[in-house]
């Protein structure tokens, strides 16, 4: 379950999530210089992982992949880094972006390896779903591939329905209604 425990920092919104493991983490929405901290949180997730993130096979995750992750607009897209409270390492991220119509928001998530079983995924896609919802988005949306058995079995949990994904068979999309 996630506490409601916000603290400002500077310009960045600091928020305390803890998973129902009691395990417990910061979020906070990305910002511009994000990039090197980034990079080096995607050394630490499996490649298997990058390759459900991404859907495609990756070795690293490259500049121009980091450059979309942080230079969102806060407002259509957000990037929320979870954090290890005791060392301010990036633990996880969840991206949330909304088609131009603000209607429908896809998002993916990545999480270090060794920090996997704790419950974070569930609450931090819990936490991108409030915000998606609380930006008015009638739905929230993920591309899986069907090979990522934990993520889908998370996002039924969570009341996502799956769907077939048009013109890819080894993908599956799972969407949730929002503010239908």
């Amino acid at each position: 379950m996630a506490s409601d425990l916000q603290q400002c920092h500077g310009q960045e919104e600091l928020t305390r999530l803890t998973a129902r493991s009691g395990f417990s983490f910061d979020v906070r929405p990305v910002r511009s210089g994000d990039e090197a901290a980034l990079g080096q949180f995607f050394t630490h997730v499996a490649h298997e992982d990058l390759r459900f993130r991404f859907l495609t096979a990756l070795n690293k995750v490259g500049p121009e992949f980091l450059e979309m992750m942080v230079e969102v607009d806060h407002d259509r897209t957000e990037n929320f880094l979870a954090l290890d409270p005791a060392s301010g390492t990036i633990i996880a991220t969840a991206m949330v972006a909304a088609d131009e119509k603000r209607e429908c928001a896809e998002v993916a998530l990545s999480i270090r390896a060794d920090y996997k079983k704790k419950g974070i995924s569930w609450t931090l896609l819990e936490h991108a779903a409030r915000w998606a919802k609380a930006r008015g988005f009638k739905c929230l949306k993920s591309i899986e591939s069907r090979e990522n058995h934990q993520a889908i079995e998370l996002e039924r949990e969570m009341g996502f329905c799956a769907e077939e994904y048009p013109g890819d068979s080894t993908l599956i999309l799972l969407r949730a209604e929002l503010n239908p």
